[in-house]
């Protein structure tokens, strides 16, 4: 987002002065949607703990290395990308549509500067479809109303919830949430989920500090409990595991063996 004033004009909701979350991780991923409140946010936080640029850049290349692997390996054409965030690189449709064209894709969110650049969201191939819900992911019903109209739910669908379960502050809601949408999948669908925990004292103490500020916060919750968005699905190899460990690849860091973890895992 241009602060010059030559870019699109903001909804009055926009409160560009207190950071958020979306705009500063957009920030640590070298995105241009964001304001100085972010910026500043963001600075102060890698000030006191510089390798979250790292772990933002390997949690995104989590999200690429998962939505290839449901594209090529499983098959899947049809991908729900929920609480999706602002564009950066790497985005769900770029990735599956790479591979293959008529991937249809549909991100669900509900900040409003996101539904501002929805135009950069609505790029898709000439086979496949690329489409926007504006929804909170915990209604679950808008959520499957509004991706029904470019997806069919009666046959498998790839479940993308990126690294953003940690906003929703009660553990149990977080569960419930998924629990929610998985059930309403078919056999055959895909739930490639992440989730960031603290790397070590200092992290924890960092974000504390930044959950403290005003700014919409973000709970690490450990893998021996995040493993429970998973039960009774069929895990794919290699499991739930840290960030670098899933399927690593060429361009894969290994940074954050401690600060983030997901898995893929299938709907019998």
């Amino acid at each position: 987002m241009s602060t010059t004033g030559n870019g699109p004009e903001l909804p009055a909701q926009i409160d560009t002065s207190v950071a958020h979350s979306a705009r500063v991780w957009n920030y640590w991923l070298g995105g241009k949607d964001n304001f100085p409140a972010d910026r500043a946010a963001g600075d102060a936080y890698r000030d006191k703990y510089p390798l979250i640029e790292t772990f933002a850049k390997e949690s995104r290349d989590f999200l690429r290395r998962t939505v290839t692997y449901l594209a090529r390996d499983a098959g899947i054409r049809q991908f729900l990308d929920v609480g999706a965030g602002l564009p950066t690189a790497n985005n769900t449709h770029e990735v599956a549509q790479r591979i293959a064209a008529e991937s249809r894709i549909v991100y669900v969110d509900h900040d409003p500067l996101v539904l501002l650049h929805v135009h950069a969201l609505l790029t898709s191939s000439p086979q496949g479809a690329t489409a926007y819900v504006e929804a909170d992911m915990r209604d679950t019903e808008a959520v499957l109303a509004g991706a029904a109209r470019t997806l069919d739910l009666t046959q498998p669908v790839a479940l993308v919830i990126s690294d953003v379960l940690g906003h929703i502050v009660d553990w149990d809601d977080a569960l419930s949430l998924v629990r929610r949408l998985v059930e309403r999948l078919p056999s055959g669908s895909h739930l490639a989920l992440s989730h960031s925990t603290a790397s070590d004292d200092a992290h924890r103490a960092v974000q504390d500090e930044y959950n403290a500020s005003g700014a919409i916060p973000y709970i690490f919750r450990e893998p021996e409990t995040t493993i429970a968005f998973f039960d009774g699905l069929e895990m794919v190899e290699p499991g739930m595991v840290s960030w670098p460990n899933w399927r690593p690849d060429s361009s894969t860091g290994t940074t954050t063996d401690r600060a983030g973890w997901g898995a893929v895992a299938r709907v019998p």
